[in-house]
């Protein structure tokens, strides 16, 4: 959120417009904060400088479906991009038009049993169960996370049940036999596995499977400090690249 310019020279008049219709301070500072994210990304892809007078020149639309539509002077960009935000930190997936894209950003925190038994399935909420439960945090909010990412990627949002949406980390062992090999006991005690805390801010491979639609997603995950991030696209791509702005 401090990254964000504190004047609104950077919005396009149809993004300006649009924040003046806001009246709580909150959206009005998560939609800033989403707009700038995407319009350094959208600038980073393509090599250019994040400036407040050449930002107003890219303009983040929303699609019927409520996803975001990049626009560059008037003219759909052939980009597809994915925005999320949480706790005043923000993040943008960029990717070209042909590629469908959903990125979630999450802090980890304890949820209650409800949450797991409402939204998980069966195999989902056991592999939690079964787990140390210093990690249970962590990885319920990668699962959650990856099941929001792949809910935008189907334009759908919370209108699908996520028990009908599957995550497997990894390899074709599954969500349980790669948690299983993460947590094998050394001496004693467990060795580091990515949710057991901090640790290499590593991308790490996953994929959803969402039953109603019979679509497959294929993406990455990482864990840094308290926050997650997750991405899937409708196509096996390599890791994400960290875009640099020139500010």
């Amino acid at each position: 959120m401090s990254d964000v310019p504190t004047d609104n020279a950077w919005l396009s008049a149809n993004e300006a417009l649009r924040l003046s219709g806001m009246k709580f301070l909150k959206r009005r500072s998560d939609w800033r904060l989403g707009r700038w994210t995407a319009k350094c990304a959208v600038a980073a892809y393509f090599g250019w400088r994040a400036e407040s007078g050449f930002l107003d020149e890219i303009e983040i639309r929303s699609a019927m479906s409520g996803a975001p539509e990049p626009f560059i002077a008037e003219q759909r960009a052939a980009l597809g991009v994915s925005l999320s935000h949480c706790g005043g930190r923000a993040i943008a997936a960029v990717v070209p038009s042909e590629v469908v894209v959903g990125c979630d950003l999450e802090k980890i925190e304890p949820r209650i049993h409800a949450f797991v038994s409402d939204y998980f399935t069966s195999e989902e909420q056991l592999v939690v169960e079964n787990i140390p439960a210093p990690s249970q945090p962590a990885l319920v909010t990668l699962l959650w996370s990856a099941k929001e990412s792949a809910l935008k990627a189907l334009c759908e949002g919370l209108r699908l049940d996520t028990r009908s949406i599957s995550v497997n980390l990894g390899d074709e062992r599954g969500i349980s036999g790669q948690l299983a090999a993460g947590f094998k006991m050394a001496g004693g005690q467990a060795i580091h596995h990515p949710l057991c805390g901090p640790g290499p801010a590593d991308w790490l491979p996953l994929q959803v499977c969402c039953r109603d639609s019979g679509r497959t997603f294929y993406g990455w995950w990482q864990t840094t400090s308290d926050l997650v991030r997750t991405l899937v696209t409708d196509a096996p791509l390599p890791p994400p690249v960290l875009l640099n702005p020139q500010l």
